[in-house]
């Protein structure tokens, strides 16, 4: 995969681009970061990129032609360019997943009170919002779409089933986890990881990822089609619940 990023602040992936996965996922060829500088493709002698809205209204908003300089150095036939906005679809772990399928990706990171609507309207083919919330630029977001897809990608992580097992990744959250040691403030491990009976554990887990999700996040549980097994799963927790409260 081949990632291209479109920013007035290329600075800021410096040590992104070496960190944890991200940097080790550069060594191993599984993908290729670019910081492409959109002011190298102003052709105003101070290297401007935005100017007044037409109209009138506060801010400044980005121009359209060193957008579309930038985007057409790097777009081939099979780029996806993506716009990182408030106003774009919202993104989640489906999204991630679809993503990570794509040879390319142009991500766009706008600034001010956002980009001309001609690239928007033209030139960008997907918008994506990682909350509904505003930030100062689309960079922090652009770190969040890479990080969620590169870890997907195959060979960035060390073992498959982390990326299975993860929240989310099935449309669940994941179930929990313990470490050593056994015992920490009186408050033990519980007995069936300890038993060796790879089955039960396997169901314990599968239990716990319903009833996590369903007490932290239920709304994820009408997304999803569940198994047989996995309503009787449900069914068994909201008893449980209910006896309790």
């Amino acid at each position: 995969m081949r990632i291209d990023v479109l920013t007035l602040f290329p600075e800021l992936f410096d040590s992104f681009e070496e960190w944890s996965i991200i940097g080790r996922a550069i060594e191993k060829g599984i993908f290729t970061l670019n910081k492409i500088d959109i002011r190298d493709f102003s052709k105003d002698k101070h290297k401007r990129v935005d100017d007044y809205p037409y109209g009138g209204g506060p801010g400044m908003v980005m121009r359209p032609e060193p957008i579309y300089d930038a985007i057409s150095s790097v777009k081939k036939d099979n780029s996806i360019v993506i716009y990182l906005s408030p106003q774009g679809k919202n993104y989640n772990q489906e999204l991630a997943n679809i993503l990570a399928e794509k040879e390319h990706l142009i991500l766009l990171c706008g600034h001010y009170e956002g980009v001309d609507n001609r690239i928007m309207e033209h030139y960008i083919d997907m918008e994506i919002s990682i909350g509904d919330y505003i930030l100062t630029g689309g960079e922090i977001p652009a770190m969040v779409l890479i990080d969620s897809i590169v870890r997907l990608l195959p060979g960035a992580l060390g073992n498959r089933e982390s990326i299975v097992n993860e929240s989310h990744y099935d449309g669940l959250l994941e179930y929990p986890q313990y470490t050593r040691p056994r015992t920490f403030n009186k408050i033990s491990v519980p007995d069936i990881l300890l038993s060796g009976n790879h089955k039960k554990i396997e169901e314990w887990r599968r239990y716990k990822a319903i009833e996590t999700t369903y007490i932290k996040r239920p709304e994820l549980l009408d997304k999803r089609l569940l198994t047989k097994e996995e309503k009787e799963i449900l069914k068994d927790i909201k008893q449980k619940l209910k006896d309790k409260n």
